[in-house]
């Protein structure tokens, strides 16, 4: 199997989701400020809605966590499937002139990372609690998948002619 994750316990398991869901909160508020600088406003809002899902995925691992201390999990020792946590956008995947349409698939890529990033922990462990909490957090952003998908549906494609900028932003010397 590819890319084995080694995760051992329960609270190994949530220390990974709480800063999955995290990452995801911050790196969407940053997009929001992006598009609002670049004077896109209705991808700015879609991103801020994106970010208060992203919050109440937060609020329902630390409701999961409890008073339980979660471990310290350096960086470099996350067992992302990727270089990032799975439902975070990459910056240079953004543009200034991006259309919900975009930002959704985006969003939806990011959903389906983490999907799969469960879905691996999935086939790496054991029978027992994390097996079952692993299979729940899952199903959870299988549930995210969908909603995004059918999201999607409702907006409409960019014209080719999107990236055009009559205007565009010049750097300065």
């Amino acid at each position: 199997m590819s890319n084995p994750i080694a995760i051992g316990s329960v609270a190994e398991l949530l220390a990974h989701a709480k800063a999955m869901e995290s990452e995801a909160l911050e790196r969407y508020l940053d997009l929001a400020e992006q598009m609002e600088v670049h004077h896109n406003p209705e991808v700015a809002e879609l991103f801020r809605k994106m970010a208060r899902v992203e919050r109440k995925h937060v609020e329902k691992i630390l409701e999961r966590v409890g008073d339980k201390d979660l471990p310290h999990i350096p960086p470099w020792e996350y067992q992302w499937l990727g270089e990032e946590a799975a439902e975070a956008i990459a910056s240079e995947d953004v543009h200034y002139l991006m259309t919900p349409h975009h930002a959704l698939t985006l969003a939806l890529g990011a959903e389906r990372r983490a999907f799969g990033f469960y879905a691996r922990v999935v086939e790496t462990v054991e029978p027992g609690e994390l097996l079952e909490l692993a299979r729940e957090l899952m199903e959870e952003e299988r549930e995210h998948v969908a909603l995004i998908e059918a999201w999607l549906a409702k907006v409409p494609e960019p014209a080719d002619d999107w990236a055009e900028d009559p205007d565009p932003p010049l750097l300065q010397e």
